[in-house]
């Protein structure tokens, strides 16, 4: 039997080599070194639709965009106060990942959920970049403790803490899942697949529902969510 099933583990710069990041398997346990920025719809939005210049030397200093909203203050000397970061689901942001990630040259996209194959396919393979997902709910106080420090908050005046740039500087920080990988294959989809092609066993025998909602269906493969 050997290692076969066990989740492989893997220590990864937020500087990744294009070597580093094809080595990566779906289903890979993930720890980040170096700085990590957290940019979201108003990031997007700023740099992209306004043309502001973005304030960070991307991606010499750090190549992993965060779609985060940290728990966190910036207190009246200028200092920060931060707790937990949790992410949030990314696919509210797709429609603006292939301009992102041609002119920032991301390379990890960190969040919540994951988005289609169709979308790793069209947006990150042609940019050589990968997805990374957080593993389960609550975890965003272990993450945190993954952060040593916040370098700077960018466009805070401008777009309020939960929009803003911040650019943390984290060491060991996970644990993430390798949801896509370099062919743009997702280990989502690819579980799903295997659960759905063996759910109508599970309700076999039963009867359908008398009272009905609206829009409501019989088709046991639309419970599972893609």
């Amino acid at each position: 039997m050997g290692n076969a099933g066990k989740l492989r583990k893997v220590r990864l710069s937020t500087t990744p080599s294009a070597e580093a990041l094809a080595d990566l398997r779906l289903g890979d346990i993930v720890y980040l070194d170096g700085l990590i920025y957290t940019a979201r719809e108003g990031v997007y939005m700023r740099a992209l639709e306004e043309s502001a210049n973005i304030p960070m030397e991307l991606p010499q200093q750090s190549a992993a965009n965060f779609h985060c909203s940290p728990a966190a203050t910036i207190n009246s000397d200028g200092t920060f106060t931060l707790g937990a970061v949790t992410a949030t689901a990314s696919f509210r942001f797709a429609k603006w990942l292939p301009e992102w990630l041609a002119k920032s040259g991301a390379k990890l996209v960190i969040g919540k959920g994951g988005m289609s194959s169709q979308d790793y396919k069209d947006y990150f393979v042609p940019n050589g970049a990968i997805y990374l997902s957080t593993v389960g709910y609550g975890t965003g106080a272990l993450l945190g403790r993954g952060v040593k420090s916040v370098k700077e908050v960018h466009w805070h005046e401008e777009l309020g803490i939960a929009q803003a740039m911040w650019v943390l500087e984290c060491e060991n920080m996970g644990p993430f899942i390798v949801e896509s990988d370099s062919k743009g294959n997702s280990l989502f989809e690819r579980e799903n697949a295997k659960i759905a092609e063996n759910l109508h066993k599970v309700y076999e025998g039963t009867r359908p529902a008398t009272l009905k909602r609206f829009g409501e269906t019989d088709d046991r493969t639309d419970e599972v969510i893609g």
